[in-house]
């Protein structure tokens, strides 16, 4: 059995604006890289792989919290929002036009403009979570998250989420080579 944590990359300007990252690649906000160098890995996972996203928020994160580079993976990069990056949330759901859906009510299938559905990324991850071959930690993305706890907690993006996640926290999972399954509550970074 594999431990995989999972942790969400620290605040960017364009998190603060509401605006959707996807692939866009912003670096922390000065506050964010600030409050992660303050942090460390809780004890027993300074030693498990570690990997992130290529894009820099995900690598500053890693970095930050960890003391070490991670190796970078391309799996973990952001779900493509195509036609809806860089817009707001907000301002699409206003615009019965375009056709935004609240995360609730996607399914597995449903996709941005242009971009990738849950169920996209779940089969680009697929590959990826195949190769693990040790305790490893991801700093990667909410989209990314979203799909790999998904998996297992059986949640099908449909109606609320069983999960919140929130900043600072390993979302820790067992990998059997098969199947994802939840392995306790999610665990805080500590304090340098």
């Amino acid at each position: 059995m594999i431990k995989l944590a999972i942790i969400r990359h620290g605040h960017t300007p364009w998190n603060r604006a509401g605006q959707i990252q996807g692939r866009t690649d912003i670096a922390l906000e000065e506050q964010a890289a600030a409050d992660l160098a303050a942090l460390k890995l809780p004890q027993g996972w300074q030693n498990a792989d570690l990997v992130a996203s290529p894009l820099q928020r995900a690598t500053q994160t890693a970095r930050l919290i960890a003391d070490r580079d991670a190796r970078e993976e391309p799996a973990l990069i952001e779900m493509d929002w195509g036609d809806w990056e860089g817009k707001k949330g907000l301002e699409l759901k206003a615009d019965p036009a375009s056709g935004f859906k609240d995360l609730e009510h996607w399914g597995w299938d449903y996709r941005p403009p242009k971009g990738e559905s849950p169920r996209d990324v779940a089969e680009r991850l697929a590959p990826w979570l195949d190769s693990l071959t040790q305790d490893t930690i991801a700093v990667c993305h909410i989209g990314i998250m979203r799909v790999l706890l998904a998996r297992a907690t059986g949640w099908n993006f449909d109606g609320p989420a069983p999960f919140r996640i929130k900043r600072n926290r390993l979302f820790v999972m067992d990998w059997d080579g098969n199947a994802l399954s939840v392995s306790g509550d999610p665990i805080r970074l500590e304090a340098r």
